[in-house]
């Protein structure tokens, strides 16, 4: 996720920092999408109208705009091409049913894992345990041969607890790269012809 470009939009909007975010995934609403329960449309709607609320007046959707300004990460993506040479690959996310649709269809990405799991899909969403054994499960790996990447700590926290590795990431502030290489993970350089 790209919280940067979130506090952007609030400072543009003069909201305070993660307004946004607090609005969009801080509802019970969102509690039961992220595990397959409800409406992706009422959902935002709700978050629109906590947001307005929040800010005292009207305002344009600042959850899609958000949305619209986020991109895919090319060096990230660059780097799970290089892994998959030696690596397995996946996604674990707590996101609504349009996770996978939105990675095939949207980001043409799909392709680049051997699994997407999809928490509304499955009906549990980190840090729930058991969400990371079923990912790891899923690719055929104990959890202590699966390194997790997130931005949330709690999420990182938590697959530690499960008995996989860690790293904790965050755009414009760490390298994933270099997070992946000291847990001696190495993609393969393709630049090397």
């Amino acid at each position: 996720m790209r919280w940067d470009l979130a506090r952007t939009l609030e400072q543009e909007h003069g909201l305070r920092e993660r307004t946004i975010v607090d609005t969009l995934y801080g509802s019970e609403t969102w509690q039961k999408l992220e595990i397959g329960i409800g409406d992706r449309a009422a959902w935002l709607d709700e978050a629109h109208r906590i947001l307005e609320a929040a800010a005292g007046r009207e305002l344009p959707r600042l959850h899609q705009h958000w949305r619209d300004r986020q991109h895919l990460i090319a060096p990230n993506i660059d780097l799970i091409r290089r892994l998959r040479a030696t690596y397995k690959t996946a996604v674990l996310s707590n996101a609504d049913s349009t996770l996978v649709y939105r990675l095939r269809d949207a980001h043409g990405i799909h392709g680049l894992f051997d699994d997407v799991v999809c928490s509304a899909d499955v009906g549990m969403a980190k840090p729930d345990p058991r969400i990371y054994a079923l990912a790891a499960q899923r690719i055929g790996l104990p959890p202590e041969a699966c390194v997790f990447i997130d931005d949330l700590a709690q999420n990182v926290d938590a697959a530690r607890g499960a008995g996989m590795h860690g790293v904790h990431f965050l755009v414009n502030e760490h390298s994933l790269e270099e997070q992946l290489a000291a847990l001696g993970v190495r993609a393969a350089d393709e630049r090397r012809g």
